[in-house]
């Protein structure tokens, strides 16, 4: 990755930007807010740092022309500003997706980095799972951007047109549009917590006894399993759907590999399973209706698990393949 913001800031303050480190502190306020927009906007960790980073460039060079006293809305000048990026990298994204390998997943981050405000009510919340990340991406970019500043950031229309540089009625017409197409699925990402942690927690334990039945029973009839290996990991490039389908699958992965390390984490705000072969790792998350798995998000790209580690502690549970002779997820 290029250099840092933190490496920037610092090269800069060490350059004697006189009044700039005060509006460097200034940036550095909204610098949590921005990242979760970016975030939100992308659905890649890496490119929502590079975004802020980018954000974080041109506030540099705003404050430091002459009139910059004049910025009175520092947060409404940085929101605009990480919009307009995004959105032109949400762009670019699309055409790269288009060609990527296999089903294309967002990129897990634990919860602790995300840092969610504790002010934040469940619904602004819930638009940061995998679940509302995997299901906006059938939003063209600035239905996207409108929908997360009125749902997650809870802008008025005006304020949400002036960033898009757009009418308000625009902007009414797009968050209308983004939420009809979400209507149908967005109890996936609007759960009650303890149910789904609950309902997550039952399937580690029917995993971890290799109870078949058991998993099936928890998996919703049309339940459907995404597998991002990115081309870096050997993994299903197409969709896997029902129940028995989904588990034979995932034992089957399990079977393949001498000795599996399983982990509950966190991440996006919801329970997750972090599976750790040895040479490869599988992260699940998981999304919920109607009291069942509905749907199983598989991460095994390398390059989108960075951010999640293996816990240091012991695993929660551990599994002996049988037939050790690995295919899928088999790193390349």
């Amino acid at each position: 990755m290029t250099e840092t913001l933190t490496e920037r800031r610092d090269s800069r303050n060490g350059a004697g930007g006189g009044s700039g480190s005060a509006y460097d502190e200034v940036f550095e306020r909204h610098r949590g807010v921005l990242l979760g927009l970016a975030y939100r906007m992308l659905g890649s960790w890496w490119d929502a740092e590079d975004t802020v980073q980018e954000a974080w460039l041109r506030w540099s060079r705003a404050t430091g022309e002459p009139g910059a006293e004049a910025i009175g809305d520092p947060r409404g000048w940085l929101v605009t500003a990480t919009t307009r990026l995004a959105l032109d990298q949400l762009r670019s994204a699309r055409h790269r997706r288009e060609t990527y390998v296999g089903p294309w997943v967002p990129e897990p981050v634990p919860t602790g980095r995300l840092a969610l405000d504790p002010a934040e009510t469940a619904a602004q919340r819930s638009t940061v799972s995998l679940a509302a990340l995997r299901l906006m991406e059938q939003l063209s970019p600035p239905e996207r951007a409108v929908f997360l500043l009125r749902e997650a950031f809870e802008l008025p229309y005006q304020d949400i047109a002036d960033a898009l540089g757009i009418g308000a009625a625009n902007a009414r017409q797009l968050h209308r549009r983004a939420a009809e197409r979400l209507d149908r699925d967005r109890a996936r990402f609007r759960v009650d917590s303890g149910e789904h942690h609950a309902l997550v927690d039952r399937f580690v334990a029917a995993a971890a006894s290799g109870d078949r039945k058991g998993l099936e029973s928890l998996l919703a009839r049309d339940v459907v399993m995404w597998n991002d290996g990115g081309g870096r990991v050997s993994a299903a490039r197409n969709p896997i759907h029902g129940p028995d389908r989904v588990v034979r699958f995932l034992l089957g992965v399990i079977a393949l590999w001498p000795l599996t390390r399983a982990y509950r984490v966190e991440v996006n705000g919801g329970p997750a399973l972090l599976l750790d072969f040895g040479s490869v790792r599988l992260l699940l998350s998981f999304e919920s209706h109607d009291g069942n798995i509905a749907g199983i998000q598989g991460m095994v790209n390398p390059d989108k698990l960075g951010t999640v580690p293996t816990p240091e502690d012991e695993p929660d549970f551990v599994l002996h393949g049988t037939r050790h002779n690995p295919g899928h997820y088999s790193s390349h």
